[in-house]
């Protein structure tokens, strides 16, 4: 099956609901035969997610920079733990290793890590499906802005288009699988 790299916050502080969609996540896309590629972290949703992977028998790849082992939150539970020198070359490793992206609620390391995928692809580096969870309209202030660039024409509805979106995880993982194939 395939290798799906999911983008997430590694925040300490968050609420439940957010932990649970990141364990719910990891579940899902270990029962549906895939590996999850992550940041390679073990606390917050990172945490939860690749917890959530392993709790539903799945391979998980971490991919995590020095600096972040450091300090003691590298997932060593991972199948496979790459280190790299800087968080540039994370995101380099992070899109190498994977077939499709996903995206969760985050911050700026998780909106980093996906307009970082989303430029690459609509410069043709890569053809790779990437997929928003919008869950509870958490990313809808982002994607009517996001429109908006594209009706005053910085960005082409063609590059627009190529991130999907979806409201749940299962409709944004039947999404992502639908256009893997």
């Amino acid at each position: 099956m395939a290798a799906i790299c999911v983008f997430c916050a590694s925040s300490r502080t968050l609420d439940q609901r957010w932990l649970d969609l990141a364990t719910a996540t990891g579940a899902e896309i270990a029962r549906r035969g895939h590996t999850l590629v992550s940041g390679g972290g073990c606390v917050g949703m990172m945490g939860a997610l690749v917890d959530g992977a392993r709790s539903a028998g799945g391979r998980t790849i971490g991919v995590i920079p020095q600096a972040l082992v450091d300090l003691e939150v590298a997932d060593l539970a991972s199948d496979e733990l790459v280190v790299t020198d800087s968080m540039a070359s994370r995101k380099v490793v992070m899109i190498e290793k994977s077939d499709a992206f996903l995206t969760l609620p985050g911050g700026l390391g998780t909106l980093d890590e996906l307009f970082e995928v989303w430029t690459t692809a609509t410069l043709a580096l890569h053809r790779k499906p990437m997929v928003l969870v919008d869950t509870d309209g958490f990313y809808s202030p982002l994607v009517d802005w996001l429109r908006n660039v594209t009706t005053q024409n910085f960005l082409k509805p063609g590059g627009f288009n190529l991130l999907q979106y979806a409201n749940t995880l299962p409709a944004a993982l039947d999404l992502l699988e639908s256009r893997l194939t």
